[in-house]
């Protein structure tokens, strides 16, 4: 049965202090009927005095505390390496070496995933994902490659597997989440996790950190966009990738979608609305990113949006409404 929750950004970045589960987002995301929590971290947030290979216990406790707070709701925790040593996919310049040509980084990364394969070993698989990177990088920047992708993530997988065979693990796709990866389809145990953020003129639209949104029109959908029609059909074919992965036998999950608060709600409903017929359609779960925020359920500020209180948030009820009747269980119990 596919899972269905959110991101949430309690290790996320830097730019906050790490923080333990809040209580109340998942005791919302648990009445609200969903069971999949993604975590992504930030390897700073532990690495004493920088150095990767060395990790800060109270932070890692952080990271116990939101395992064992999911599993008393019975919501799977996916932990995942947003920022890894050597590599992230906004500011990767600000890494002192890269994870994908480099030696130390990439005995960093491997160590950083044998660590928590040790402190979880025993953690049931239903309980407990490891979501290697995220988003790597497109092919060709910075000479990034296939085969180098390949090289890190099955070193990876090996050591993981090593400590704790059963553990499940996640790939995300190449090209920020877009490009399915076939060369990757015998490893056991993994799934591979998409995006749902295409055509980004609907979905990012003037998002301050990615620079071609300066130069978007006001957005509508359907759309034309980088050269494609972009409609029900349109999503479709744009994962057909993904899709001839499934028929190899290897899961995929939408790890990360969402629409930024500026796209008026009209638009981003009609949208959303193809996306999640989509992901039904294919059998997809998906985590939107992300709970709390400017793509969140709770947090934005999208023109014409209709919120409520639910549970002690003010909830954009359409969006929360759409992710809760767009789950495979709903469309088949009715």
């Amino acid at each position: 049965m596919p899972r269905y929750g959110f991101n949430v950004q309690w290790l996320f970045t830097q730019s906050r202090p790490p923080q333990g589960p809040d209580e109340r987002v998942l005791d919302a995301v648990a009445a609200w009927g969903f069971d999949f929590l993604r975590l992504p971290t930030d390897y700073r947030h532990w690495a004493v005095g920088g150095d990767p290979f060395r990790a800060d216990e109270a932070v890692l406790q952080l990271v116990d505390q939101a395992l064992e707070a999911c599993r008393q709701r019975g919501i799977h925790l996916s932990l995942n390496l947003h920022r890894a040593p050597g590599y992230v996919i906004t500011g990767w310049e600000t890494e002192p070496y890269d994870l994908w040509s480099d030696q130390e980084p990439q005995d960093a990364f491997v160590a950083t995933w044998e660590r928590f394969a040790e402190r979880y070993r025993g953690v049931p698989g239903e309980a407990l994902s490891f979501d290697l990177v995220n988003e790597p990088p497109a092919l060709g920047l910075r000479g990034f490659s296939r085969d180098a992708h390949e090289r890190v993530i099955r070193r990876t997988h090996a050591a993981v597997r090593a400590v704790d065979p059963q553990r499940p693990v996640v790939i995300d796709g190449l090209d920020g989440g877009n490009l399915a990866m076939p060369e990757l389809a015998d490893l056991a145990g993994t799934t591979q996790s998409v995006r749902g953020y295409q055509p980004m003129a609907v979905s990012h639209y003037r998002a301050e950190w990615w620079p071609p949104s300066a130069e978007l029109p006001a957005p509508a959908y359907p759309v034309e966009y980088d050269g494609r029609h972009w409609d029900r059909a349109g999503l479709r074919a744009s994962y057909a990738p993904w899709r001839q992965l499934e028929q190899r036998g290897v899961p995929v999950h939408v790890g990360e979608f969402g629409c930024y608060e500026h796209t008026p709600d009209d638009v981003a409903r009609a949208w959303f609305a193809d996306l999640f017929a989509v992901f039904a359609e294919f059998g997809w779960g998906y985590a939107l990113w992300e709970f709390e925020g400017p793509f969140g359920v709770v947090g934005h500020h999208r023109p014409g949006a209709a919120f409520e209180q639910r549970d002690g948030f003010l909830v954009d009820v359409g969006l929360l409404e759409l992710l809760q009747s767009s789950r495979v269980r709903d469309a088949v119990t009715g």
